[in-house]
């Protein structure tokens, strides 16, 4: 599978530092340093999943007592990132690649659910702020930054399920977003995080059918739009990589 090797690493962290000339840190600050820098290598995975997670090392690598470290840790608990075995050891949890069928047809129909909500009930203030998040996503496509790609386009979409006026619809959602970040870098990754154009601007259809109010027509798009991204990852993990099944022996 692609991207194995990074897969497959192990958490890189710095050798400990003498604890007597750790600089002191704001309450907060350290806790929101610690989990904005474990997220962003967990989610580009630089911190390959299986990895453990060591309270101490981490301690070590960012100068700061376990406390605020542990905080960190609670909320990237919370969000799925990383998981605490029954031996109390803690890891970056393991993407779920045998549940991918599932995942994939829940993500498809909330894409479907959610913006066939919003072309029947949204309202005019709601479509000044999905366009400002996707020229924020533009951006971030521009520059290749990958991080603002995903965090954007989680945005976007969570903009188009309130305006649907659903929120249960709208939290489930948002639960799917989060808890696909990593499989979405390997839609990225499968780019070569250079995003073609053709798939920015099915956003903007998107847009296009909501203001319409066109429901039907926002559906079809929204299909096609989880179609392509499923394809793609599916295409990306499932590529034959093995270099003898090409020797002519």
């Amino acid at each position: 599978m692609p991207g194995s090797g990074a897969l497959q690493g192990r958490t890189r962290l710095a050798e400990p530092d003498d604890k007597e000339r750790q600089p002191a840190h704001k309450r907060g600050y350290g806790v929101s340093t610690v989990y904005e820098t474990l997220r962003n290598e967990i989610i580009e995975l630089k911190l390959a999943p299986g990895s453990p997670v060591d309270e101490q090392q981490l301690s070590d690598r960012f100068s700061l007592s376990r406390t605020p470290i542990r905080e960190a840790l609670v909320r990237l608990a919370a969000e799925g990132l990383i998981t605490t075995l029954t031996n109390r050891t803690t890891i970056v949890s393991n993407i779920d690649f045998l549940g991918l069928p599932a995942f994939f047809d829940a993500l498809t129909l909330m894409y479907r659910v959610t913006t066939r909500l919003a072309a029947a009930n949204h309202a005019a203030g709601d479509i000044d702020g999905i366009r400002a998040l996707q020229k924020s996503f533009e951006t971030a496509v521009e520059q290749r930054d990958v991080l603002g790609m995903i965090s954007t386009n989680r945005d976007f979409h969570i903009a188009i399920a309130q305006a649907g006026r659903n929120r249960y619809y709208t939290e489930l959602f948002t639960r799917l977003l989060d808890e696909g970040r990593r499989i979405l870098r390997l839609y990225y990754s499968s780019f070569n995080d250079v995003l073609p154009r053709q798939y920015v601007r099915e956003h903007e259809d998107l847009i296009q059918a909501i203001i319409d109010r066109d429901i039907d027509g926002a559906d079809a798009l929204a299909v096609a739009h989880a179609d392509q991204i499923v394809t793609q990852i599916r295409s990306y993990i499932t590529a034959d990589t093995r270099q003898a099944a090409r020797l002519n022996l």
